[in-house]
């Protein structure tokens, strides 16, 4: 195996890259500006000529990179087509296909979605490093979901699989998600969905005392601290995340049966007040074949993806 491999995790206002050995040691890392007009277009050129530049540095040449991982933010199906990214204004490309024309030099290309690419990181180099499949969810402003099984990233036949974001968790819900459709897990359980059930729950129990009617500009952060201070209905709104969470979460595990659910994202930064919830509510709902199945926060950060991409090369 040759000395060197790359991750690239490219999302909307950033394009994050690592230079590691083969080992797995990282060599280092750093970001440029994502540049999303004109299509996109000037998206692969950067990130290459970032390569580029690292290369040139460090007197390293093509022949001595065992390959390239990239991840990006949206589907990918198996053939490494991407079924279009919105935050990148792409619509369908075959990116082995441009990333050939751009630089032939390059011998191995994976790709995958990013979310796919920071679970593979987290069971490499992270929290679930003892394992060989795993579910990870990240909730952020959406939710994403990662799968591994048996050490093989599931990706769909269009490359969609892991969409729990809006699988439904409320059918009387009468707010439409963003994706048009009713009720989905991500209105509820995102930390953009969890500042809008807060919002919610103060303006319907007006007259319940909470910390939060003290905050001027109230966060998803706000919540889980409110929370971790004891306060009644920020407790509330976590156990609601948690119930809806969980129970959402047993159709992940009766499908995939994953040795461990990883929870990452901004608002996995709030630690066990937010875990626990979701770990009681699966424990109720789960079949006991595997109501056993481990929780684990995060440990990677924004660094899981390029680890990930790095491996899906290795592999």
């Amino acid at each position: 195996m040759l000395p060197y491999v790359f991750g690239v995790d490219i999302g909307g206002t950033a394009i994050k890259l690592g230079a590691f050995r083969t080992d797995g040691t990282l060599l280092e890392k750093w970001q440029i500006p994502t540049r999303t007009e004109d299509g996109g277009k000037n998206v692969l050129p950067d990130a290459l000529d970032a390569l580029r530049g690292w290369m040139a540095r460090n007197q390293i040449g093509w022949e001595q990179v065992e390959g390239v991982g990239m991840g990006v933010p949206g589907p990918v199906k198996i053939d490494g087509t991407v079924s279009g990214c919105i935050n990148l204004n792409w619509g369908e490309l075959h990116l082995p296909a441009i990333l050939h024309e751009l630089e032939p030099a390059i011998s191995k290309f994976r790709v995958t979605n990013d979310v796919n690419a920071a679970t593979v990181g987290e069971l490499w180099k992270g929290a679930a490093s003892d394992n060989l499949s795993a579910v990870m969810v990240t909730l952020g402003t959406g939710i994403g979901c990662g799968i591994v099984a048996d050490g093989r990233v599931m990706s769909g036949s269009e490359g969609a699989a892991g969409e729990i974001g809006h699988f439904c968790v409320d059918r009387e819900a009468t707010v439409p998600c963003k994706c048009g459709k009713y009720g989905c897990l991500e209105q509820y359980c995102s930390a953009t969905g969890l500042l809008r059930c807060a919002k919610l729950a103060l303006f319907q129990q007006a007259s319940r005392p909470s910390s939060l009617r003290e905050k001027k500009r109230l966060s998803a952060k706000d919540v889980c601290d409110a929370a971790r201070e004891g306060d009644a209905l920020a407790l509330e709104l976590l156990d609601e995340l948690g119930e809806k969470l969980g129970w959402a979460l047993t159709a992940m595990a009766s499908t995939v049966n994953p040795e461990v659910f990883i929870i990452g994202g901004g608002l996995s930064k709030a630690g066990d007040i937010l875990l626990q919830p979701i770990e009681r509510s699966f424990q109720k709902y789960a079949f006991h074949a595997f109501q056993d199945t481990a929780f684990v926060l995060a440990e990677l950060g924004n660094d899981a993806g390029i680890y990930g991409c790095a491996k899906m090369v290795l592999d």
